[in-house]
């Protein structure tokens, strides 16, 4: 697993996340751990290595 540090998009506080390099690329939506609000997350790998990261707030 891989942790990733990033500032929310909802609350703009800094947050951790691990995120898993055996699949390349994925898309998901998971709630901040500080805030609770729903995130797009958007998630590439090379190598075992985090190439892309993104952050999008979901508005409700």
């Amino acid at each position: 697993m891989h942790e990733h540090y990033f500032q929310c998009p909802h609350c703009f506080q800094e947050i951790s996340m691990l995120l898993d390099p055996s699949v390349s690329r994925q898309e998901y939506i998971e709630d901040s751990e500080v805030c609770c609000n729903p995130i797009e997350l958007q998630v590439e790998f090379e190598e075992g290595e985090l190439v892309f990261f993104e952050a999008n707030s979901i508005e409700q």
